[in-house]
């Protein structure tokens, strides 16, 4: 994001008490006058521009076989609307609390996984889908186990792949699976593989690999590591192991993404905890490279953890929420913080009011906002609060999107119709945030370059990759030579 002139003297001025004073003439946060209705300790966007609540029994084992419900938010209306609980075959709720989900190419969020019991913590194997449209809950062929705290990540072939977690027994999954419509029973499993842990951090790659960022929940220091999906179910998934990530053993409940543009294929990982303590350490691994590594960036301002990553349409990297201890509200008072790739730099922004830690989110809006909402730092002890986050680019002249396709295919060219079409530095795809634990396989930023322009329009073209931009639903914004984004609008890649 382009920064006021004097933001080169907040990343250098050793007052952070006088970087935040400054940086909060520019942006702000604001607490809803109103709360949520339910804990959110699972937030997707979709493809509505609506937000998407969801907790099952919500950390609270009193709840496990009571019906609970999932909201859908109206950010604009300031309303909530409630759907009917999914229900099993006894006719008993699904407690789709710590599951998985990635979105499908239709819009529809997946959902694997959730909780069978609790102490401890037996994975249930349903699955499910959300319609964005008729919001409502779809039940699909149960998984082949259950899995608790998984990792689910959409493919470039549309299918999804789901990872990990302890099963419906209790005993870790090393079993990964993957979703198909065209499937006989939905899924199919890969043999047994090495362990990875819950909510790993994973990242699909623009060769169709995956990658392991070092991020997760709960577990001790695992090797980040590509791995590669063979042809066939009857093959194992093999790995190569990626070196050089700094305290290792620091990323419970870090925060991973695939920085901006997913073209660089360049993986950010930050903060992070071990035992009680978290870190300030950040890692960026270059994908391309023939032998990628991580490399020391510049680090936090504030050590994190239970802290949220979220692409912004300028380009930039906004983190929220976390503490320096693990679950301890009184240490999560950090000013938000700001990385910006191309210098390698964190701007201290404006500080949250509300403190949130564990099972919080955040989500960025399609104007270009981000909602933070949740905490839980111990059982029944829920933050309903929502809080919003405005950048400094929401109080500048921004550009405007006429018109633009709702559809395109892969490697298309296309036109955006904007008044603005001289000054236009840059045209992105976002792919919606679908997060739970600070764990988030679904937001990418997908440069479409520009190829040419008139006064009023522009004339760019889609990747051709589909491991690159994951067919689905994009919100597409433009940003003018200042990095100041658009409101988005909603197009569907294919």
């Amino acid at each position: 994001m382009t920064q006021p002139n004097n933001n080169t003297n907040l990343q250098e001025a050793t007052d952070l008490g006088t970087s935040i004073a400054l940086a909060a003439t520019t942006d702000k946060w604001q607490v809803l006058s109103y709360n949520a209705p339910i804990i959110p300790i699972h937030a997707a966007l979709l493809r509505t521009g609506k937000v998407f609540f969801f907790c099952g029994s919500g950390n609270d084992p009193n709840r496990l076989n009571t019906p609970y419900d999932s909201v859908v938010w109206d950010v604009n209306k300031g309303t909530f609307s409630r759907q009917a609980p999914p229900l099993d075959s006894n006719n008993q709720p699904m407690d789709i609390f710590c599951a998985g989900h990635s979105f499908r190419p239709d819009g529809q969020l997946l959902v694997a996984g959730g909780t069978l019991r609790y102490d401890p913590f037996y994975g249930s194997p349903y699955a499910l889908m959300f319609d964005p449209i008729a919001e409502k809950w779809v039940k699909i062929r149960s998984m082949n186990n259950g899995r608790w705290y998984p990792t689910v990540l959409t493919l470039g072939s549309g299918r999804v792949l789901a990872v990990s977690g302890p099963d419906k027994d209790g005993k870790l999954n090393r079993q990964p699976e993957i979703y198909s419509a065209l499937f006989p029973n939905g899924w199919k499993a890969f043999p047994t593989t090495s362990a990875l842990p819950p909510y790993a951090h994973l990242f699909l790659l623009s060769s169709g690999k995956v990658f392991y960022s070092g991020a997760q929940m709960g577990g001790t220091g695992v090797t980040p590591r590509i791995l590669t999906l063979p042809e066939t179910f009857t093959q194992s998934i093999t790995e190569t192991v990626v070196t050089g990530l700094q305290d290792i053993a620091f990323g419970d409940q870090a925060a991973s993404l695939l920085l901006p543009p997913a073209q660089d294929q360049k993986v950010m990982i930050l903060g992070g905890g071990s035992g009680k303590t978290a870190t300030k350490r950040v890692n960026i691994v270059d994908l391309k490279a023939s032998n990628p590594t991580y490399v020391a960036a510049k680090p936090l301002n504030y050590a994190r953890m239970h802290h949220s990553a979220v692409l912004l349409p300028d380009r930039t990297v906004f983190v929220c929420n976390g503490s320096k201890m693990n679950e301890d509200t009184k240490q999560s008072m950090l000013p938000a913080e700001i990385y910006n790739p191309a210098t390698n730099t964190w701007t201290v922004v404006a500080k949250q009011t509300v403190p949130r830690v564990y099972h919080s989110v955040a989500v960025l809006l399609p104007d270009g906002r981000v909602v933070a909402a949740g905490g839980n730092p111990q059982r029944t002890v829920n933050e309903l609060r929502l809080e919003i986050y405005s950048p400094a680019y929401m109080s500048r002249s921004r550009p405007v999107i006429q018109s633009a396709p709702q559809t395109v295919t892969y490697g298309q060219q296309f036109t955006i119709q904007t008044p603005q079409a001289a000054n236009i530095k840059w045209v992105s795809f976002i792919r919606p945030i679908a997060t739970t634990h600070s764990c988030d396989t679904e937001q990418r930023l997908v440069d479409a370059p520009i190829i040419s322009r008139n006064a009023t329009s522009l004339r760019v073209t889609v990747t051709n990759n589909r491991n690159i931009a994951p067919p689905g639903w994009y919100m597409l914004f433009i940003s003018d030579n200042n990095g100041t984004p658009s409101v988005a609008t909603w197009t569907q890649i294919y």
